[in-house]
């Protein structure tokens, strides 16, 4: 089974990497002295395999960590090496994104074609991966149908994290899976709009030419500062994760200036209300 790393795994494979680089020494050398692979080094740098605590308390020995900063790292890489709900449905979740979205304490994203996944109704989310997955078998959608509801549930945890969603006027124009499923849609887009934690805009056609004209794209920010925010742009040819800090800042700014081009969340409400009644 293909590791996803987590939050905490990508911290670990961070701080692995920073503690080697105080060392002065290469991941050649690091392989050398514990008998390992270069590979086997450089995998757990990159957050590519799931960290045995044994193998992470052999590096922080070879690296000189004392208590209790040695002890914290273990026990972070038992964390990160723990299996989550979506290792139940590898076959639907190829990427790390959902792993990265179950930590997340703040979701900014802008789509200009689709209702955000985690807002979808169930009829709505049929047409959507029946259309855009071209899946051979009833099976095969029902079976992301179900992993769709299962990372729904994210919103409905005691610590769920706030969400601020974006969405272009002719996301609710466009009858996906026909009126009576858009209009569904819509009411329900309605009521989660008055979740405290859930913010929607939508920016209207008058906005001419703005800043998402690029694409839709997702920010992730986490708790714990030690956790920079990451910059999903999901494509047809892959997933690319932004995790630099220029990056961040541009797709953050970015952001900015579409929430500000678009209309406010209770304009964009009495938007959504009217899109629905006049999609039936």
């Amino acid at each position: 089974m293909t590791y996803r790393p987590t939050v905490r795994g990508r911290r670990l494979a961070r701080e692995l990497r920073r503690l080697r680089e105080e060392q002065g020494l290469t991941l050649q050398e690091v392989a050398d002295r514990l008998d390992w692979s270069r590979a086997t080094v450089s995998r757990l740098e990159t957050g590519q395999t799931r960290p045995k605590p044994n193998d992470i308390a052999d590096l922080l020995d070879l690296y000189g960590v004392p208590s209790p900063a040695r002890d914290a790292l273990i026990n972070l890489a038992r964390e990160a090496g723990q299996r989550g709900w979506w290792t139940a449905y590898a076959d639907v979740f190829t990427g790390s994104y959902v792993a990265l979205e179950d930590e997340a304490s703040l979701i900014r994203t802008w789509d200009p074609q689709l209702i955000h996944g985690l807002l979808q109704t169930e009829e709505y989310a049929r047409a959507v991966i029946t259309a855009g997955r071209m899946l051979p078998t009833r099976e095969d959608i029902e079976r992301r149908i179900d992993a769709r509801k299962a990372r729904q549930a994210l919103l409905n945890r005691d610590h769920a994290p706030r969400l601020h969603l974006i969405i272009d006027e002719g996301v609710l124009r466009r009858p996906i899976g026909g009126p009576e499923v858009m209009a569904a849609q819509l009411s329900w887009l309605g009521v989660l709009a008055e979740r405290p934690k859930i913010t929607i805009q939508v920016l209207p056609f008058a906005a001419k030419e703005h800043a998402g004209l690029d694409g839709r794209f997702t920010i992730l920010s986490f708790p714990d500062p030690a956790d920079p925010d990451i910059a999903y742009v999901e494509g047809t040819m892959g997933d690319v994760y932004l995790e630099s800090a220029e990056a961040i800042a541009t797709h953050g700014d970015r952001f900015e200036r579409i929430a500000k081009a678009a209309l406010s969340p209770e304009e964009s409400a009495h938007l959504i209300a009217e899109a629905a009644r006049s999609s039936l």
